[in-house]
This record gives structure tokens, sequence and C-alpha cells, in this order.
């Protein structure tokens, strides 16, 4: 019989060695592939720093086994290759009946994403490292040719690479380096940056964590990356008609804002043509659809602290990935061998994890001009809500609350703040809400402004 905690069995277990290193064990990809559910585990580093770690495939009986072709590294990739039938994930490429090949070029490397190719979608696919190595790879020969280093491309200093999706004929990839002197500066190495196949661009200058979309244009064609700076989380979303639109959504905690411990922030499709995104503690509902060129629709679920390397569907069970204890070279002294295991349940089920609450806003000491708005910050799903407004000028400053209940850009004025002694607030009544929520104020300043939703 096998024991079932709370949709966890810890048969499935997976643990990395003692040696040469106590470094981490997480599980950093699944997929439903070949009448098996497929997962990979990553070491924090290179092969030299742990032990144990590989390919493993679970079956219908939920009997695990460690494929032979297993290799010891840092993966969280993972890719459908449509045109040859094959699932990417980590340096492995497997056949619809469960055949597992190796690019061992790519062994070596930390595997961040798998992207489509620009040029030629049919027979090669992009791979990204996270030090930021750029290849492109044949899927047929498995050929590696090293295209950049991403670093140099994009002006990173210290490079933590975490994800890459291609659409709208472009590469789109994120960077989330983000360290404690990074606060003080608002900006960092972290990066969104998008390639056309002859320049890269970059997006924003701040912490990113996941780039994700859909293919096809029947059922939207957003292209979605999420990040975050100190003012709040963010979510950047391309639209042909458009552009890049960034709107602000609240952090669920402040434990995820270290490069090194946003291990992953993932979107994901969970059931048909449903989706998930879990950003900064918080999982959402977020609409595949896109219409009037605008984004709304997306409403918060739970509240949690688990790291959630990546989640899918399988066998009409709603799976997360775990990442459940870290060593790290021993430097927390309460932390022994590094395991990790998976998490089974209904996607209902995530409404009985923590109530949706937490804090952000458009503004954290920015300079702000008279008359010009704020992006537009989440407002929906929340049961209660508290803005604070401060600046630093002597006199007083008004800043008028607007709403857009629309989610379509049409914004109404709802109230009024006037600040006293650099200070000011306003608490919204129980249960109002609309899609997005925005402040203008009338002179130019200096200002914080952030809610408190509970």
């Amino acid at each position: 019989m096998k024991i079932n905690i709370n949709g966890v069995f810890p048969h499935l277990g997976v643990k990395a060695g003692h040696l040469p290193a106590r470094t981490e064990t997480g599980i950093g990809a699944l997929m439903p592939w070949a009448e098996k559910l497929w997962f990979i585990t990553y070491v924090a580093h290179k092969k030299d720093t742990g032990s144990g770690t590989g390919l493993f495939t679970i079956d219908d009986d939920l009997n695990i086994k460690k494929h032979p072709a297993s290799c010891v590294g840092t993966y969280a990739n993972r890719m459908i290759h449509a045109e040859t039938n094959q699932c990417i994930i980590g340096p492995h490429a497997i056949d619809i009946d469960g055949r597992v090949r190796t690019f061992k070029d790519l062994i070596d490397i930390r595997l961040a994403a798998t992207a489509r190719h620009l040029k030629q979608p049919d027979k090669k696919v992009y791979f990204l490292g996270m030090e930021g190595e750029f290849f492109e790879a044949d899927v047929k020969d498995l050929k590696v040719n090293f295209l950049f280093d991403l670093n140099k491309e994009l002006g990173i200093r210290r490079p933590h690479f975490k994800d890459a999706f291609t659409s709208h004929n472009k590469v789109v990839v994120a960077n989330n380096s983000y360290y404690p002197d990074d606060f003080e500066k608002g900006e960092s190495d972290g990066r969104l940056a998008e390639w056309d196949g002859k320049k890269w661009k970059i997006i924003a200058r701040t912490q990113f964590n996941t780039v994700a979309g859909r293919y096809s244009k029947g059922l939207g064609d957003a292209i979605y990356a999420v990040g975050q700076d100190r003012a709040s989380a963010l979510l950047y979303v391309f639209l042909p008609e458009s552009g890049w639109k960034l709107y602000r959504l609240p952090r669920g905690t402040h434990t995820q804002d270290h490069a090194i411990t946003t291990e992953w922030p993932r979107i994901r499709e969970v059931e048909s043509e449903r989706w998930l995104m879990d950003a900064s503690g918080i999982f959402y509902e977020l609409p595949a659809m896109n219409y009037a060129n605008s984004i709304w629709g997306i409403v918060p679920i739970c509240r949690h602290l688990r790291i959630i390397a990546d989640f899918c569907s399988w066998n009409g069970l709603l799976v997360l990935a775990g990442d459940q204890t870290t060593p790290i070279g021993d430097s927390n002294p309460f932390v022994g061998q590094p395991q990790a295991n998976l998490w089974f349940g209904k996607t209902d089920d995530l409404w009985n994890f923590g109530k949706p609450a937490g804090w952000g806003g458009p503004w954290w000491k920015t300079r702000v001009k008279k008359g010009q708005a704020s992006e537009p910050f989440l407002m929906t799903g929340f049961h209660s809500g508290c803005l604070h407004i401060s600046h630093d000028e002597k006199s007083s400053i008004t800043f008028t609350i607007e709403v857009d209940f629309h989610g379509t850009g049409l914004w109404y004025p709802y109230t009024k703040v006037r600040t006293k002694n650099g200070y000011g607030f306003h608490i919204f009544p129980e249960g109002f809400s609309a899609h997005w929520v925005r402040i203008v104020p009338d002179a130019t300043t200096v200002a914080t402004a952030q809610i408190f939703y509970f």
C-alpha cells in the first residue's frame, strides 16, 4: 500500500547525495509524456556539487523509476517539439514511445529553458543556460551550436537566467538577478529582453522569472512575463496590436525576492484551456484569452510559501513539483540531506490554501509627474484593502484614485487622497473591487504608493 499524506506520497521523494557536497535537489520540470509522468531534478550548481539527481518516470500505479540516461546537473527546461513528436526536458529528447536521447554538449549547462527556433522550427530549438549561454540545437541529430553570451549582449554582470519563449517572431528571455544591494538602486541585473533574429532589445532592467504564452491565435496570443521590482510583482504582456504593457500585482511574500529564492514561478495550463500563474507567493487564474487589446480577469486563488519549480495536470490530478530542503554547502546547519517531492491533488484544492492577501503598488520612491497616471495595479479578488501614500514634499499633494472595472482601459475617478505632512491613506470599503486601480498625482514629486490587501 502506498502512503498518501495530504497529497504527498513519501515513496516518490527524491534525494541528492551527501557527497561531494550537500547542495539541493529540486524537481525542475514536469511533463506528461509517453504514458508516464516524467520529471527531472536539479542540484544547485554543476555536477561536481551533488549526486543522485536525474531523470525519473512515474507510471499510472505511482511506481517511480530513475531512467538509465539520467545525468546529474541543473535542469528546469521543458518543451514539446510538435514537428518531431519529442519532449525536450533537461538535456534529453524523449520520443512518444519513451526512447531517450541526450544532447551530450548540454549536460554541464544549467539549462533554464528551451524555446522554438525562429527560422527552422521544424528541426531546431533554442536552449538557454542560467549563466547566459544561448544555443541552437538540432532535435534530429542532437548537434549543438553556441550563439550568444547574453551577459555581453544585455550588459549583465551577475546572471541568473530563468526562462525563454518564442512567439510573434521573437524570442523573449528572462533573467532574475536580484540581490540585497539592488534594493536601494531600484533596478538590477535582472532583464526582460527580446531577440528578433537580428538584434537584442532590453524591455526592462529588473528581475524576471518566467515567460509563457500560446502558439495558437484562436485562443489568445499574448506573451506573459512575470517579474518584480521593489514596488510590486510585475506582469508584462505583449500583444501584437500594442506591444508590451506593464501591469502590477501584489506580493504574497518577501521570501521569494532574492534571485536564488525565486525558483521557479511559472504559468501553465492545468485544465483544458485554463491557466494558472504563480507569482511572488500567490496563485492566480490567468485567462488565455485577450479582448479589446487588454488583459483582465486575473483572479487571486491563494497565498503560499512553497517553492514550486513546475506544475502540470496528469491523470486528472494537479501535480506540483517541489524543492523542500536545501543545505547549499551546509550554510544552514539545521538542514540535512537535500530532498524534494511532488504534491498531488485537484486544481480546486488550491482554494483551500492560504487566503489571498498581499501588498504592493505602483510606486516605491518613484519619480512621478503631475497628471501622469501610474501603471495599473490589480484590485480583483481581495476582501479588503488599505492604500498608503507618501512623498518628499513639504506641501500637501492630492492624489486621485481611478478604477477600471471593465478591464479594457476605461478609467473612472473613484476618490481623492490629500496628504498631510507627506502622508495620506485610504481604506477601501469591504468588498470594493475593480479589475485595476491606478493613481494620478496633482504635482511632480518622489512618491510611494502601496496597497495592503487582507
